[in-house]
């Protein structure tokens, strides 16, 4: 059973940073591709940043694009998510996901963690 385990959240001011971390505790074919998603109150939850350990496809929301990146460190077995120009609307719970195929929805995902705070003022 793989766990997933995140860390980085907080608060930050518009125009900041934060870099959440995912470390899953085993790499699997069935946790190949991890996630990040967010769930803001009254919102659906939204597919963020997908990326593939092993073909390194990637796809982020149009409402993230050119301020987040999601990377890897295969060694560690933790995936990130840099985000940079942050934006009040960027406030949400995250959560990180893994799963088998590259998509982004979420009941494509069988791996999820607990989830880490993000909120911008």
């Amino acid at each position: 059973h793989v766990q997933l385990v995140e860390s980085g959240g907080g608060a930050a001011q518009a125009g900041g940073s934060l870099r959440l971390s995912c470390e899953r505790s085993a790499f699997t074919t069935s946790s190949r591709c991890m996630a990040w998603f967010r769930e803001a109150p009254g919102q659906e939850r939204e597919a963020v940043a997908v990326l593939c350990t092993d073909d390194r496809n990637t796809y982020y929301a149009e409402s993230v694009q050119g301020r987040f990146t999601i990377s890897q460190d295969n060694a560690e077995n933790t995936a990130y998510l840099q985000m940079n120009m942050l934006a009040p609307e960027d406030t949400a719970m995250y959560i990180c996901a893994a799963g088998q195929f590259f998509s982004r929805h979420s009941a494509h995902y069988q791996y999820w963690g607990q989830g880490t705070q993000v909120t911008v003022s």
